[in-house]
């Protein structure tokens, strides 16, 4: 299970990357795996407007249906349109390719509330 220690992540098993007033965001490799094959991939269109602790998705596997949640309040600035066509890039490359959309935020300590690398580590360790 990989856990890239650059990123924040939340209680829910999202990993978010922020550079400047955006946050890139996807699920983790621990999420992934247990989702099992994802087959389908609903986001929200460029220019919705999420609100912190709300769903912004879902993500349908061969085993289950989960939503995903935002970490923070923002407007989204991009939408991964590779998912579409291919869902399977969560699976293959959470971090990378499968990443699912990015926000623009006003929060000035936008990682507040947001688990570190060593945090998520600890977490996943207790619900394997």
């Amino acid at each position: 299970m990989k856990i890239p220690n650059d990123l924040h992540y939340t209680i829910e098993h999202e990993w978010i990357r922020l550079k400047n007033n955006r946050a890139t965001i996807g699920i983790t490799d621990f999420a992934q795996g247990q989702l099992g094959d994802v087959v389908f991939i609903e986001l929200p269109a460029e220019g919705t407007e999420l609100t912190k602790e709300n769903t912004f998705g879902v993500v349908e596997s061969v085993k289950t249906v989960s939503d995903i949640y935002v970490p923070m309040t923002g407007k989204v600035v991009a939408v991964n349109k590779d998912l579409e066509s291919q869902p399977e890039l969560v699976n293959s490359d959470p971090y990378g390719q499968g990443w699912m959309i990015e926000i623009e935020f006003s929060n000035s300590s936008p990682e507040q509330g947001l688990l570190s690398a060593d945090q998520y580590r600890e977490q996943c360790k207790s619900q394997e």
